[in-house]
């Protein structure tokens, strides 16, 4: 658990941040200009604000993985998705970070 305004400590990827994760694909390759035929969530942090900012390490093949960062809206602005940051050439070993 965070404080508000923090992040969590870095946590096993879970079916929900793999949902997330597919549903920003399309997203994330048009933001990175390529193609990505492997897209696995592996690890996560969270941030609540006036919602919740996702910090998401993902497997895009081989050696090769990137963070992803996607905001979620609070209910009452129906809980959309919206990619908000990324960062290539990440390592597995790469902690996830406030970017």
């Amino acid at each position: 658990m965070s404080n508000f305004g923090g992040l969590t400590d870095e946590q096993p990827a879970t079916p929900e941040i793999q949902d997330i994760c597919a549903k920003m694909k399309h997203h994330v390759e048009e933001k990175a200009n390529q193609k990505y035929g492997i897209f696995i969530a592996i690890k996560y942090k969270t941030q609540v604000v006036a919602g919740t900012n996702y910090f998401i390490k993902v497997h895009v093949g081989g050696d090769d993985y990137i963070h992803i960062r996607v905001f979620q809206s609070l209910p009452c602005h129906g809980l959309k998705l919206e990619l908000d940051g990324l960062q290539k050439n990440k390592t597995l070993q790469d902690p996830i970070t406030y970017f």
